[in-house]
């Protein structure tokens, strides 16, 4: 198994409900493709680096897994068409 690191940023135009269904969503994605979460990092709300859709902020979320090697394209193709998220991306961390 390889461990991985997966950056989220959910829209700030949102609900606290609604942000909250997008993570357990992301979240079930990484399971479902045979990802075992180890952490969850809740960065809150961040202002971006630019603008994104009109949007000048976004909650940050990192969520760290180990699975296999053919999971993050299947959860990358996945979250790309997921409402609520504006950015992401699945990196291999480091082994140390």
């Amino acid at each position: 198994m390889t461990k991985y690191e997966l950056a989220v940023v959910v829209s700030a135009n949102i609900e606290d409900e609604k942000r909250a269904e997008v993570l357990d969503k992301v979240k079930a994605l990484v399971e479902r493709f045979g990802g075992k979460i180890t952490d969850v990092d809740d960065w809150g709300k961040k202002k971006l680096a630019y603008e994104i859709q009109k949007m000048k902020e976004g909650f940050y979320y990192f969520i760290h897994f180990e699975a296999e090697t053919s999971a993050p394209a299947e959860i990358e193709s996945r979250i790309r068409i997921m409402d609520g998220v504006i950015r992401y991306l699945c990196v291999k961390q480091d082994e140390k």
